[in-house]
């Protein structure tokens, strides 16, 4: 597990809550990859639960910032991108990617904006839109199926889909610019779930499946896309980074269950040695 690439993450800061940077910075870091971030806003907590959260919006911070690193001769061999608040940040992640990357570098955009049928608070369909125009300039989107029909316009079917289905959340959003597709929380049964991963080019989708837990959690999907990208830069397929984020997000599901008091997040910090050793082999 040697590598020298550098990783630019911009999503927010939830001080408390084990969701977006605060979960990318230490699993991408313990990849072995040094990280730099980029926050798009800071809050007290994470939305999933808490009442009476503080934010505030660092959009008008970006630009001096991106400025001052094109300066310093600064690019990164991966840009991930999180949780954006708002479109006018979508439009800088697009300027980050001409800017501060170098030649053959990633980008990995998780438009994290929606599940289970529902946007998250504050966002329209307008946002919904705009993050699949960013999702067109990536070379890898992260989205959930609920993800994947908003930023397309595809109905949204919440359950008893079939592969078809799948294909056609991908081919729109191939038909948007993106590259490859790594779709999560994807079942065709009730007592699994699991990831679908396909190229723009590749006729066959692959999946990873594992048995569906009873209880979700707060926080996974940014488990995955941090463990996704630390993988990918290491130097993982597509696939076998997905299955690897996969295997890693349930071990901290299942470091967290027991703990009732635990309930706006998962454990990870107890399955950082799953992820670490899956890497120095």
């Amino acid at each position: 597990m040697a590598t020298d690439k550098k990783v630019l993450t911009v999503q927010d800061i939830s001080c408390f809550g084990q969701c977006s940077m605060t979960v990318a910075l230490p699993i991408i870091s313990a990849c072995g990859i040094e990280t730099a971030i980029l926050p798009s806003a800071v809050l007290s907590t994470h939305t999933g639960g808490f009442k009476g959260f503080t934010v505030r919006d660092l959009t008008d911070d970006i630009p001096g910032i991106v400025n001052h690193w094109v300066q310093e001769g600064l690019s990164f061999d991966a840009i991930y991108t999180g949780y954006l608040g708002s479109t006018r940040q979508m439009d800088m992640i697009k300027d980050m990617f001409r800017r501060l990357t170098t030649p053959g570098a990633v980008k990995i955009v998780d438009p994290a904006m929606a599940d289970h049928g529902k946007l998250y608070y504050g966002f329209d369909d307008v946002y919904a839109r705009e993050m699949g125009k960013l999702c067109g300039e990536a070379d890898i989107v992260l989205p959930n199926i609920t993800e994947a029909a908003m930023m397309t316009g595809a109905p949204y079917v919440g359950e008893g889909y079939d592969e078809a289905y799948i294909r056609d959340l991908m081919e729109r959003i191939f038909a948007l610019g993106a590259k490859t597709v790594v779709m999560t929380g994807v079942s065709y049964a009730p007592e699994q779930l699991g990831v679908a991963v396909c190229g723009r080019d590749d006729k066959e989708i692959s999946y990873y499946f594992h048995p569906r837990l009873e209880r979700s959690r707060h926080g996974t999907g940014d488990i995955f896309a941090a463990a996704f990208t630390g993988a990918l830069v290491q130097g993982k397929t597509p696939l076998a980074a997905a299955t690897l984020a996969a295997e890693f997000t349930l071990a901290a599901m299942r470091a967290t269950d027991g703990d009732e008091s635990h309930w706006y997040g998962a454990k990870f910090e107890k399955a950082l040695p799953i992820l670490t050793g899956a890497l120095n082999h």
